[in-house]
């Protein structure tokens, strides 16, 4: 039997095809797997959606991937999964205060009146993670609600941790109205005081 051909070339010009075609694939298919396996968003509330909730999230990865032009950030995790130390940072806002009784915060804010896509935002975000039980609102955030504020509500995470989303419109930095949504996670001590 001859050697069969490629394409119309000659057997060994064949080969040589085949060999330059599955060394290129091979070339290109490590190239597309060695990108990031994700990107940051330039819209700070799916930016918001995508992260905020990711129990891995460091201030490192947060500012990576949440952090574009004109997004504010408050980020803080006193007991992080994936960092041996407590990591925080802010952008663009002096950040507030830890709120007692919380070992973790991620916050989105930049300019504009979108309160409204900032609940439905974070309501589908919630929806997504699965975290639909609803757990009573900490006496640490009992006065949380701002002028501006359209959600403010607490969840079981799990059944030993509690989290309280926050959402709406406020007076920014730049007394520009801004828009906010915020997820605070309580600490396992606050989480068992506030299901009582």
């Amino acid at each position: 039997m001859k050697n069969p051909s490629c394409c119309g070339l000659p057997p060994t010009k064949s080969r040589k095809f085949i060999r330059q075609t599955v060394w290129a694939t091979t070339i290109w298919s490590c190239s597309i797997l060695s990108f990031p396996a994700v990107a940051q968003t330039t819209n700070p509330l799916s930016a918001f959606a995508a992260f905020c909730f990711d129990p891995h999230l460091t201030a490192t990865t947060a500012q990576e991937r949440i952090v574009a032009d004109g997004t504010r950030l408050d980020f803080y995790d006193a007991m992080p999964f994936s960092a041996p130390n407590p990591t925080f940072v802010t952008v663009g806002t002096q950040g507030r205060p830890r709120t007692p009784g919380t070992d973790r915060r991620c916050e989105v804010s930049f300019d504009g009146i979108r309160g409204a896509d900032a609940v439905e935002t974070v309501l589908a975000a919630l929806a997504d993670e699965g975290i639909d039980r609803d757990a009573p609102l900490p006496v640490t955030h009992a006065d949380a609600a701002l002028p501006g504020t359209l959600l403010l509500a607490a969840r079981y995470l799990n059944p030993n941790r509690i989290a309280v989303v926050h959402a709406g419109t406020r007076m920014g930095p730049d007394d520009v109205v801004e828009t906010f949504a915020s997820v605070e996670r309580l600490t396992p001590q606050a989480s068992a005081e506030a299901a009582e």
